[in-house]
């Protein structure tokens, strides 16, 4: 939600009584609501198909089947649709003109302005973004990325055929990475997790270029070492560095651009990130067999957690790290190493005040749902509730969420919450 797109004048409410839909339609699904919480969409099953409703109209037309109804971050809502037996993507009610057999997976662009899918197409894969699809089709596809602009993407894809128990064919290899629809001169074993810089102009992968190696590549580009195994990689967003965790001496470490970064070795180490302005990264690790925890600049936190530790959120100005955190079976989220207290069924990730001050998270309990401020618990109780989101002094919590299928915007004062 960009701040033009918000209204934080406190206390102001949408109430939007749901149960009509509920009364006139054989099924209500995939309730969503928009970043700026005053829409709120539903699928309804009618008697000609699937039909979508926003803030109790609907679209013009239904469909055959739908699934995945869902707001960009720039507002406009989409859905996967069948149309003559064919899908496509619908946005704000107009469908794309192209249609395929199968679409899945869509991701976003960093901006938010741009939409892509994987699909399959005249028994071809490819990735579309916006309506266009790739050019060139392939007999596979797995992982896939799309630059912060929308203007590339990548694909991990197979480009020839093997005969079943073909073992030696696998070895040569037969996986490599498209770029916007043009494939590496070189072929691996396996390819995976491609990632561009966030100018566009580097993509990267693991890739498997030996039965027993693994390593990175960087616009067809190979590191000189070989791992017992790497993981995701991410390029520093202030110089468009590459780091990535790599298995070597007998545990996990971070290089970057081939060189080791952080001088520990942990037990397992993954879902790097950086803060805004690169200086410093953080990753979940284990610093020992069963127990997680959060390392920032090689550092790991003193508390460790038997369960899980999700991804490291970095506040905007990067002097503060907090993550979901799972231990004995409750979750919970930790700020700096230290756990908030109390413990929920369920949390989900931390959002920070834009000045870092505060931070804030949905967490699910008793199959209710609240919002979470500083380790406290929120006064009310929903349903059915949306991630909070700061207004930009970060004073107030935009509270989008259902209660006896009555669908309810709120600004609230955080002193309030």
């Amino acid at each position: 939600m960009t701040e033009k797109t918000a209204d934080y004048e406190i206390g102001k409410s949408f109430p939007i009584d749901l149960n009509p839909l509920y009364e006139k339609y054989q099924r209500v699904d995939e309730l969503t609501v928009s970043p700026d919480g005053e829409k709120v969409a539903a699928l309804v099953k009618t008697d000609s198909g699937f039909s979508v409703m926003v803030n109790g109209e609907s679209w013009p037309e239904d469909f055959e089947l739908a699934w995945h109804l869902r707001y960009l971050p720039d507002g406009r809502l989409y859905l996967f649709a069948r149309i003559n037996d064919l899908w496509t993507v619908v946005v704000d009610g107009q469908p794309w003109e192209e249609t395929f057999e199968y679409i899945w997976n869509p991701q976003v662009s960093g901006d938010g302005k741009k939409l892509a899918v994987l699909f399959k197409k005249d028994d071809n894969y490819g990735v579309a973004v916006e309506g266009h699809p790739w050019e060139n089709g392939f007999l596979s596809i797995r992982d896939y990325a799309i630059s912060f602009d929308g203007l590339r993407t990548a694909a991990t894809v197979q480009t020839e055929a093997l005969a079943e128990a073909d073992i030696f064919g696998f070895a040569e290899g037969v996986w490599s990475l498209a770029v916007d629809g043009q494939v590496w001169d070189k072929k691996y074993i396996n390819v995976w997790k491609p990632i561009f810089s966030r100018d566009g102009q580097k993509v990267a992968a693991e890739v498997r270029p030996e039965m027993y190696g693994y390593t990175l590549a960087v616009n067809g580009q190979e590191w000189p070492d070989k791992y017992g195994c790497v993981w995701e990689p991410l390029f520093r967003p202030d110089n468009d560095n590459l780091v990535a965790p790599v298995k070597h001496s007998g545990g996990w470490g971070i290089a970057e651009n081939g060189q080791l970064l952080w001088k520990k070795n942990y037990n397992q180490l993954w879902k790097l990130q950086f803060s805004p302005d690169g200086k410093r990264l953080a990753a979940t690790v284990s610093p020992q067999f069963g127990r997680w925890t959060i390392a920032v600049d090689d550092k790991p936190w003193w508390q460790t957690f038997e369960d899980m530790v999700l991804e490291p959120v970095f506040s905007p100005s990067g002097d503060r790290v907090a993550a979901c955190v799972k231990d004995k079976g409750w979750w919970n989220i930790a700020v700096d190493g230290q756990s908030w207290p109390n413990h929920y069924d369920v949390i989900w990730s931390p959002v920070f005040s834009p000045d870092g001050k505060r931070i804030a998270a949905k967490a699910e309990s008793g199959g209710k749902y609240l919002i979470l401020l500083d380790g406290r618990a929120g006064k009310n109780r929903f349903d059915k509730l949306w991630e909070p989101v700061f207004s930009p002094d970060g004073e107030k919590i935009l509270v989008r969420g259902i209660n006896d299928n009555k669908y309810v915007r709120e600004i609230v004062p955080v002193g309030d919450l």
